[in-house]
Protein backbone atom coordinates (compact mmCIF):
# COMPACT_ATOMS: atom_id res chain seq x y z
CA UNK A 1 0.00 0.00 0.00
CA UNK A 2 0.62 3.57 -0.62
CA UNK A 3 0.18 5.48 3.14
CA UNK A 4 0.12 9.06 3.77
CA UNK A 5 0.34 9.52 7.09
CA UNK A 6 -0.27 13.50 8.05
CA UNK A 7 0.02 15.08 11.55
CA UNK A 8 0.13 17.91 12.95
CA UNK A 9 0.89 19.68 16.59
CA UNK A 10 3.91 19.43 18.98
CA UNK A 11 6.23 16.43 19.46
CA UNK A 12 3.47 14.28 21.46
CA UNK A 13 1.49 14.37 18.07
CA UNK A 14 5.06 13.91 15.51
CA UNK A 15 6.75 10.80 17.62
CA UNK A 16 3.29 8.02 17.56
CA UNK A 17 2.78 9.00 13.86
CA UNK A 18 6.89 8.39 13.26
CA UNK A 19 6.67 5.27 14.83
CA UNK A 20 3.76 4.07 12.11
CA UNK A 21 5.52 5.41 9.78
CA UNK A 22 9.07 3.16 10.02
CA UNK A 23 6.85 0.06 11.43
CA UNK A 24 4.79 0.16 7.96
CA UNK A 25 7.66 0.83 5.98
CA UNK A 26 9.48 -2.01 7.09
CA UNK A 27 6.74 -4.41 6.34
CA UNK A 28 6.97 -3.23 3.07
CA UNK A 29 4.71 -0.57 2.75
CA UNK A 30 5.44 2.77 0.61
CA UNK A 31 4.77 5.54 3.36
CA UNK A 32 5.48 9.11 3.57
CA UNK A 33 4.55 11.04 6.49
CA UNK A 34 3.86 14.35 6.83
CA UNK A 35 4.64 16.82 9.41
CA UNK A 36 5.50 19.94 11.08
CA UNK A 37 8.57 21.69 10.93
CA UNK A 38 11.37 21.47 14.06
CA UNK A 39 9.23 18.52 15.65
CA UNK A 40 12.14 17.80 17.85
CA UNK A 41 11.46 14.00 16.81
CA UNK A 42 14.13 11.51 15.14
CA UNK A 43 12.79 11.19 11.47
CA UNK A 44 15.68 10.10 10.14
CA UNK A 45 14.81 7.12 7.40
CA UNK A 46 11.33 8.28 6.79
CA UNK A 47 10.21 10.02 3.74
CA UNK A 48 8.86 13.06 5.24
CA UNK A 49 7.50 16.16 3.95
CA UNK A 50 7.24 19.40 6.13
CA UNK A 51 3.74 20.87 6.48
CA UNK A 52 5.06 23.85 7.99
CA UNK A 53 3.08 25.52 11.23
CA UNK A 54 6.21 24.96 13.77
CA UNK A 55 4.12 24.98 17.14
CA UNK A 56 7.09 24.07 19.05
CA UNK A 57 8.67 27.35 18.09
CA UNK A 58 5.76 29.50 19.45
CA UNK A 59 5.53 26.86 22.79
CA UNK A 60 8.98 27.66 23.09
CA UNK A 61 9.03 31.38 22.76
CA UNK A 62 5.63 32.10 24.22
CA UNK A 63 4.61 29.28 26.35
CA UNK A 64 1.56 27.05 25.72
CA UNK A 65 -1.89 27.89 27.32
CA UNK A 66 -5.21 29.09 25.94
CA UNK A 67 -5.12 32.56 26.58
CA UNK A 68 -1.55 32.29 24.84
CA UNK A 69 -3.44 30.60 21.96
CA UNK A 70 -6.09 33.52 21.83
CA UNK A 71 -3.52 36.15 21.53
CA UNK A 72 -1.48 34.23 19.03
CA UNK A 73 -4.84 33.68 17.07
CA UNK A 74 -4.17 36.37 14.39
CA UNK A 75 -0.46 36.77 13.99
CA UNK A 76 0.43 32.77 14.67
CA UNK A 77 -1.93 29.72 14.99
CA UNK A 78 -4.16 31.24 11.85
CA UNK A 79 -1.62 31.62 8.83
CA UNK A 80 0.58 28.33 10.38
CA UNK A 81 -2.91 26.85 9.83
CA UNK A 82 -3.26 28.02 6.63
CA UNK A 83 -0.28 27.01 5.55
CA UNK A 84 -0.12 23.68 7.03
CA UNK A 85 -3.63 22.96 5.26
CA UNK A 86 -2.51 23.70 2.29
CA UNK A 87 0.75 21.76 2.27
CA UNK A 88 -1.22 18.71 3.46
CA UNK A 89 -3.23 19.26 0.25
CA UNK A 90 -0.55 19.65 -1.91
CA UNK A 91 2.13 17.04 -0.56
CA UNK A 92 -0.96 14.23 -0.23
CA UNK A 93 -1.99 15.26 -4.19
CA UNK A 94 2.00 14.90 -5.69
CA UNK A 95 2.08 11.46 -3.38
CA UNK A 96 -0.92 9.97 -4.59
CA UNK A 97 -1.61 7.51 -1.83
CA UNK A 98 -3.95 4.28 -1.53
CA UNK A 99 -5.04 5.40 1.87
CA UNK A 100 -5.21 8.95 3.77
CA UNK A 101 -4.53 8.74 7.76
CA UNK A 102 -4.46 12.12 9.63
CA UNK A 103 -4.52 13.60 12.29
CA UNK A 104 -7.74 15.71 13.27
CA UNK A 105 -6.28 18.86 12.75
CA UNK A 106 -5.46 18.12 9.19
CA UNK A 107 -8.72 19.44 8.25
CA UNK A 108 -7.71 19.19 4.33
CA UNK A 109 -7.03 15.70 4.53
CA UNK A 110 -10.84 14.67 3.97
CA UNK A 111 -11.34 16.90 0.94
CA UNK A 112 -8.22 15.64 -0.43
CA UNK A 113 -9.14 12.13 0.06
CA UNK A 114 -12.08 12.50 -1.42
CA UNK A 115 -10.52 14.13 -4.85
CA UNK A 116 -8.49 10.74 -5.14
CA UNK A 117 -11.57 8.59 -4.55
CA UNK A 118 -9.50 7.04 -1.46
CA UNK A 119 -10.19 6.42 1.81
CA UNK A 120 -9.13 8.47 4.84
CA UNK A 121 -8.18 7.04 8.17
CA UNK A 122 -8.85 9.23 11.08
CA UNK A 123 -6.33 8.41 14.65
CA UNK A 124 -7.04 9.93 18.13
CA UNK A 125 -4.23 10.36 21.09
CA UNK A 126 -7.20 11.43 23.48
CA UNK A 127 -10.78 10.85 22.04
CA UNK A 128 -11.77 14.17 21.05
CA UNK A 129 -13.72 13.89 17.72
CA UNK A 130 -15.50 10.48 18.54
CA UNK A 131 -18.53 11.48 20.98
CA UNK A 132 -19.48 8.87 24.39
CA UNK A 133 -21.87 8.99 26.88
CA UNK A 134 -19.54 7.52 29.40
CA UNK A 135 -17.44 11.17 29.48
CA UNK A 136 -17.68 14.68 28.58
CA UNK A 137 -15.18 15.75 25.67
CA UNK A 138 -11.85 16.23 27.21
CA UNK A 139 -10.91 19.91 27.14
CA UNK A 140 -14.10 20.83 28.08
CA UNK A 141 -14.39 23.82 30.72
CA UNK A 142 -14.56 22.50 34.05
CA UNK A 143 -16.71 25.17 34.85
CA UNK A 144 -19.41 24.73 32.04
CA UNK A 145 -19.20 21.21 32.63
CA UNK A 146 -20.22 22.31 36.73
CA UNK A 147 -22.88 23.89 35.92
CA UNK A 148 -24.77 22.60 32.93
CA UNK A 149 -24.24 19.12 34.38
CA UNK A 150 -25.75 19.88 37.50
CA UNK A 151 -29.32 20.58 35.93
CA UNK A 152 -28.99 17.85 33.74
CA UNK A 153 -30.99 15.13 34.30
CA UNK A 154 -29.39 13.13 31.88
CA UNK A 155 -25.96 13.17 32.30
CA UNK A 156 -24.79 10.96 29.54
CA UNK A 157 -26.57 13.05 26.91
CA UNK A 158 -24.81 15.83 28.45
CA UNK A 159 -21.50 14.52 27.95
CA UNK A 160 -22.53 13.62 23.96
CA UNK A 161 -23.14 17.34 23.22
CA UNK A 162 -19.68 18.50 25.05
CA UNK A 163 -18.02 16.90 22.06
CA UNK A 164 -19.68 19.87 19.66
CA UNK A 165 -17.37 22.48 21.70
CA UNK A 166 -13.85 20.54 19.29
CA UNK A 167 -16.03 20.60 16.15
CA UNK A 168 -16.75 24.37 16.43
CA UNK A 169 -13.15 24.72 16.92
CA UNK A 170 -12.49 23.45 13.64
CA UNK A 171 -15.34 25.85 11.61
CA UNK A 172 -12.89 28.66 12.95
CA UNK A 173 -10.82 27.39 9.71
CA UNK A 174 -13.52 26.82 7.39
CA UNK A 175 -12.12 29.78 5.02
CA UNK A 176 -8.48 28.52 5.28
CA UNK A 177 -9.88 24.87 4.21
CA UNK A 178 -11.48 26.66 1.08
CA UNK A 179 -8.37 28.11 0.13
CA UNK A 180 -6.25 24.94 0.58
CA UNK A 181 -8.85 23.05 -1.56
CA UNK A 182 -8.51 25.35 -4.43
CA UNK A 183 -5.22 23.08 -5.12
CA UNK A 184 -8.29 19.95 -6.03
CA UNK A 185 -9.22 18.98 -9.81
CA UNK A 186 -12.20 21.33 -9.80
CA UNK A 187 -10.95 24.11 -7.59
CA UNK A 188 -12.88 22.81 -4.78
CA UNK A 189 -13.58 20.31 -2.15
CA UNK A 190 -16.29 17.53 -2.96
CA UNK A 191 -19.52 17.32 -1.40
CA UNK A 192 -20.90 16.07 0.37
CA UNK A 193 -17.61 14.90 2.32
CA UNK A 194 -17.49 11.30 2.62
CA UNK A 195 -16.93 9.96 6.05
CA UNK A 196 -13.49 8.30 7.96
CA UNK A 197 -13.37 4.53 6.91
CA UNK A 198 -12.04 3.96 10.19
CA UNK A 199 -11.10 5.53 13.44
CA UNK A 200 -7.37 4.53 15.11
CA UNK A 201 -7.23 5.51 18.46
CA UNK A 202 -3.92 5.26 19.33
CA UNK A 203 -4.39 4.87 23.31
CA UNK A 204 -4.25 1.75 25.37
CA UNK A 205 -6.97 -0.04 26.52
CA UNK A 206 -5.99 -0.48 30.02
CA UNK A 207 -5.43 3.46 30.67
CA UNK A 208 -8.86 4.01 28.69
CA UNK A 209 -11.14 1.37 28.80
CA UNK A 210 -13.20 0.94 25.57
CA UNK A 211 -16.98 2.92 25.79
CA UNK A 212 -19.54 0.66 25.13
CA UNK A 213 -21.21 3.01 22.38
CA UNK A 214 -18.30 3.49 20.41
CA UNK A 215 -19.28 2.45 16.73
CA UNK A 216 -17.95 -0.62 15.19
CA UNK A 217 -15.26 1.44 13.26
CA UNK A 218 -13.38 2.90 15.95
CA UNK A 219 -10.36 0.41 16.61
CA UNK A 220 -8.66 0.82 20.31
CA UNK A 221 -5.14 0.31 19.11
CA UNK A 222 -3.10 0.46 22.54
CA UNK A 223 -0.14 3.55 21.99
CA UNK A 224 1.80 3.64 19.41
CA UNK A 225 5.47 3.27 20.24
CA UNK A 226 8.51 2.27 18.65
CA UNK A 227 11.02 -0.13 20.80
CA UNK A 228 14.15 2.31 21.45
CA UNK A 229 17.28 0.58 21.30
CA UNK A 230 19.24 1.03 24.74
CA UNK A 231 20.45 4.48 24.88
CA UNK A 232 23.08 4.99 27.60
CA UNK A 233 22.38 8.18 29.81
CA UNK A 234 24.42 10.91 30.31
CA UNK A 235 27.06 9.88 33.28
CA UNK A 236 25.98 12.42 35.20
CA UNK A 237 21.75 11.14 34.60
CA UNK A 238 23.78 6.99 35.84
CA UNK A 239 25.25 8.68 38.60
CA UNK A 240 22.03 9.85 40.12
CA UNK A 241 19.82 6.49 39.23
CA UNK A 242 22.06 4.46 41.28
CA UNK A 243 22.62 6.59 43.76
CA UNK A 244 18.66 5.47 45.82
CA UNK A 245 15.30 6.11 45.51
CA UNK A 246 14.31 9.57 43.39
CA UNK A 247 11.64 10.96 41.73
CA UNK A 248 11.23 12.38 37.99
CA UNK A 249 9.55 15.14 37.06
CA UNK A 250 9.13 16.19 33.73
CA UNK A 251 6.36 19.35 32.13
CA UNK A 252 7.53 18.78 28.63
CA UNK A 253 6.40 21.85 26.67
CA UNK A 254 4.54 23.46 29.45
CA UNK A 255 5.89 26.55 30.61
CA UNK A 256 3.36 29.04 31.70
CA UNK A 257 3.83 30.36 35.25
CA UNK A 258 6.96 30.76 37.37
CA UNK A 259 9.18 27.43 36.78
CA UNK A 260 10.98 28.16 39.48
CA UNK A 261 8.48 28.13 41.78
CA UNK A 262 7.26 24.82 40.75
CA UNK A 263 11.05 23.23 41.14
CA UNK A 264 10.79 24.35 44.41
CA UNK A 265 7.35 22.51 45.09
CA UNK A 266 8.72 19.26 43.58
CA UNK A 267 12.29 19.16 45.58
CA UNK A 268 10.40 19.65 48.58
CA UNK A 269 7.88 17.22 47.69
CA UNK A 270 9.96 14.49 47.39
CA UNK A 271 12.53 15.32 50.44
CA UNK A 272 8.76 15.23 52.60
CA UNK A 273 9.29 11.41 51.60
CA UNK A 274 13.67 11.03 51.48
CA UNK A 275 13.42 10.73 47.60
CA UNK A 276 15.80 12.39 45.49
CA UNK A 277 14.84 14.66 43.05
CA UNK A 278 15.73 14.19 38.92
CA UNK A 279 14.46 17.25 37.43
CA UNK A 280 13.69 17.18 33.48
CA UNK A 281 13.77 21.19 32.96
CA UNK A 282 12.70 20.75 29.46
CA UNK A 283 11.59 23.85 27.73
CA UNK A 284 11.12 26.10 30.89
CA UNK A 285 8.73 24.94 32.61
CA UNK A 286 10.98 23.84 35.32
CA UNK A 287 13.91 25.17 36.78
CA UNK A 288 15.89 24.74 39.72
CA UNK A 289 16.34 27.63 42.77
CA UNK A 290 19.37 28.22 44.68
CA UNK A 291 17.44 27.33 47.89
CA UNK A 292 16.69 24.10 46.52
CA UNK A 293 20.15 22.92 45.16
CA UNK A 294 21.69 19.85 46.86
CA UNK A 295 23.17 16.61 46.68
CA UNK A 296 19.85 15.13 46.28
CA UNK A 297 19.03 17.14 43.45
CA UNK A 298 20.25 16.79 39.79
CA UNK A 299 18.94 19.10 37.21
CA UNK A 300 19.12 18.45 33.31
CA UNK A 301 17.07 20.04 30.48
CA UNK A 302 16.56 16.12 29.07
CA UNK A 303 16.80 12.58 29.58
CA UNK A 304 15.20 9.65 27.67
CA UNK A 305 12.35 8.84 29.92
CA UNK A 306 12.22 4.75 28.79
CA UNK A 307 15.60 5.26 31.21
CA UNK A 308 15.14 7.08 33.72
CA UNK A 309 11.36 6.14 34.51
CA UNK A 310 11.54 2.17 35.49
CA UNK A 311 13.99 2.75 38.59
CA UNK A 312 11.86 5.60 39.64
CA UNK A 313 9.57 5.53 42.65
CA UNK A 314 7.24 7.91 41.32
CA UNK A 315 6.72 10.72 38.27
CA UNK A 316 5.56 14.30 38.15
CA UNK A 317 4.35 15.12 34.84
CA UNK A 318 1.75 17.33 33.24
CA UNK A 319 -0.43 14.52 31.95
CA UNK A 320 0.20 14.76 28.31
CA UNK A 321 -1.02 11.50 26.38
CA UNK A 322 2.37 11.07 24.85
CA UNK A 323 3.91 10.95 28.58
CA UNK A 324 0.86 9.57 30.45
CA UNK A 325 1.66 6.10 28.04
CA UNK A 326 5.26 6.20 28.98
CA UNK A 327 4.59 6.73 32.39
CA UNK A 328 2.14 3.67 32.78
CA UNK A 329 4.30 1.38 30.59
CA UNK A 330 7.44 2.35 33.13
CA UNK A 331 5.15 0.70 35.79
CA UNK A 332 5.63 4.14 38.09
CA UNK A 333 2.91 6.16 39.93
CA UNK A 334 2.03 9.38 39.08
CA UNK A 335 1.13 12.94 40.60
CA UNK A 336 -0.23 14.86 37.37
CA UNK A 337 0.29 18.94 36.69
CA UNK A 338 -2.42 19.71 34.16
CA UNK A 339 -1.91 22.79 32.33
CA UNK A 340 -4.69 22.49 29.60
CA UNK A 341 -6.99 20.69 27.54
CA UNK A 342 -6.50 16.68 27.56
CA UNK A 343 -4.30 17.26 30.31
CA UNK A 344 -7.19 17.09 32.76
CA UNK A 345 -8.73 14.31 31.18
CA UNK A 346 -5.66 11.92 31.72
CA UNK A 347 -5.16 13.42 35.08
CA UNK A 348 -8.69 12.55 36.57
CA UNK A 349 -8.27 9.12 34.19
CA UNK A 350 -5.34 7.55 35.81
CA UNK A 351 -6.48 8.82 39.73
CA UNK A 352 -9.66 6.67 39.22
CA UNK A 353 -7.66 3.91 37.54
CA UNK A 354 -5.67 3.77 40.96
CA UNK A 355 -2.15 4.69 39.49
CA UNK A 356 -1.89 8.25 40.74
CA UNK A 357 -2.48 10.78 43.02
CA UNK A 358 -5.86 13.10 42.51
CA UNK A 359 -4.10 15.70 40.00
CA UNK A 360 -2.93 19.02 41.27
CA UNK A 361 -3.99 21.71 38.59
CA UNK A 362 -0.41 23.61 37.90
CA UNK A 363 -1.89 26.82 39.51
CA UNK A 364 -2.55 25.45 43.02
CA UNK A 365 1.29 23.51 43.10
CA UNK A 366 2.73 24.12 46.29
CA UNK A 367 5.14 21.71 48.68
CA UNK A 368 2.35 21.13 50.77
CA UNK A 369 0.27 19.75 47.75
CA UNK A 370 2.90 17.68 46.04
CA UNK A 371 4.08 15.89 49.65
CA UNK A 372 0.36 15.07 50.20
CA UNK A 373 0.19 14.17 46.59
CA UNK A 374 3.50 12.39 46.56
CA UNK A 375 2.48 10.30 49.55
CA UNK A 376 -1.27 9.24 48.08
CA UNK A 377 1.04 8.15 44.63
CA UNK A 378 3.34 5.82 46.79
CA UNK A 379 0.51 4.70 48.12
CA UNK A 380 -0.68 3.00 44.45
CA UNK A 381 2.96 1.39 43.75
CA UNK A 382 1.87 -2.22 42.92
CA UNK A 383 -1.66 -1.37 40.98
CA UNK A 384 0.90 0.99 38.80
CA UNK A 385 3.27 -2.11 38.31
CA UNK A 386 0.65 -4.13 37.38
CA UNK A 387 -0.64 -1.64 34.75
CA UNK A 388 2.67 -1.30 33.59
CA UNK A 389 3.12 -4.96 32.97
CA UNK A 390 -0.09 -4.58 30.75
CA UNK A 391 0.61 -1.84 28.82
CA UNK A 392 4.12 -3.23 27.63
CA UNK A 393 2.16 -6.45 26.22
CA UNK A 394 0.12 -4.36 24.09
CA UNK A 395 1.11 -4.53 19.86
CA UNK A 396 -0.37 -0.83 18.82
CA UNK A 397 1.84 -0.53 15.80
CA UNK A 398 0.96 -4.05 14.63
CA UNK A 399 -2.53 -3.33 15.57
CA UNK A 400 -3.08 -0.05 13.63
CA UNK A 401 -1.60 -1.80 10.58
CA UNK A 402 -3.62 -4.87 10.58
CA UNK A 403 -6.52 -2.20 10.71
CA UNK A 404 -5.66 -0.58 7.97
CA UNK A 405 -4.10 -3.54 5.58
CA UNK A 406 -7.70 -4.55 6.02
CA UNK A 407 -9.77 -1.79 5.08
Amino acid sequence: MRLMLLTSGTRGDVEPFAALARYASARGHRVRLGAPEHSGVELSGIDTVGLGMDLNRMVRTHGLSLWTAVRRFRSEIRPGMREMLGAAVRETLAFGPDLVVHHPLVLTAPAVADALGVPRVLTEFVPVATPTREFSAPGTPESVLSTVGAVSSDPGRFNRRTYAVPRGGARLFQADVKRACAQLPGGRAPSPATGSRATLMAVSPHLLPRPADWPDRVHLTGAWHETAPEVAPDPAVAAFLSGGPYLVASFGSMAAGDPHARGRAIVAGARAHGLRTLLLTGWGGLALPGDSRGEDVLAVPAAPLDVVLPGAAVAVHHGGAGTVHTVARAGVPSVTVPFLVDQHFWGRQLHRLGIAAAPIPYRELTPQALAAAVGEALAHREPARRTGDAVRREQGLCNALDVLTGL
